[in-house]
């Protein structure tokens, strides 16, 4: 079976996830860049509290929500904006993890009220709009656009004054900073290295206010 787009802008699009996931195999995962066994040490740093309510962006039908929630993290909410996935998830994972939510929503427009959340996380979602990419140096408008309003939704969303937004993916930081760092004079963006040979980029948002290392209520 064929799961790839003709074109890499395909991957940008609603139709070719609802596609792809209409023929895949419900019991199939499918995870871009990293698994929780991967990432699971940079997890717990980031997010001690296995209370954290955690909005999970573009979910997929990724196996990362099931093996943090089976890790101890059981406040997750899932969106994704293929209600075919959305469907396939909620029903495969609803007896053995009956805490997480599955609701279909586009990470550019979010419908939860602002600061309902302490962490949100990204896992190569972002990347999904920028597959059109013809030109990295000068991505086109109206993709800027759409980053710029998933970010903004995010930090609308996030609680004061600990939430974070944490985004993992291949993209360099040369290319992601001036994406993610939309407002720098109220948050800040760190950014770690992962790997070896080929890499992999953390990038974490945070308000300014939060000083790294003190005591943390909701994200830590």
């Amino acid at each position: 079976m064929e799961l790839l787009p003709e074109k890499n802008a395909g991957y940008a699009t609603q139709e070719y996830w609802d596609e792809r996931y209409s023929k895949e195999d419900p019991s199939n995962t499918f995870d871009w860049f990293k698994t929780y066994a991967d990432i699971r040490p940079l997890i717990q740093e980031l997010i001690p509290s296995r209370d954290a309510r955690i909005l999970m962006l573009g979910c997929g039908n990724s196996s990362l929500s099931a093996d943090m929630y089976d890790d101890g993290y059981t406040n997750i909410v899932n969106i994704d904006y293929s209600k075919v996935v959305i469907d396939m998830m909620r029903a495969k994972h609803a007896e053995a993890r009956p805490g997480m939510e599955w609701l279909e929503m586009d990470i550019r427009s979010l419908s939860f009220p602002s600061s309902s959340f302490d962490i949100a996380l990204d896992k190569g979602t972002m990347d999904a709009l920028l597959a059109s990419v013809n030109d990295v140096w000068n991505p086109a408008p109206e993709i800027l656009v759409d980053c710029d309003r998933e970010v903004a939704e995010v930090q609308r969303v996030l609680k004061a004054p600990h939430g974070k937004m944490i985004y993992l993916t291949f993209g360099q930081p040369h290319f992601r900073r001036k994406i993610l760092n939309r407002d720098p004079a109220a948050w800040e963006l760190e950014v770690r290295e992962l790997g070896e040979g080929f890499s992999y980029y953390l990038y974490i948002l945070r308000r300014k206010q939060e000083k790294k290392g003190q005591a943390e209520d909701g994200a830590q």
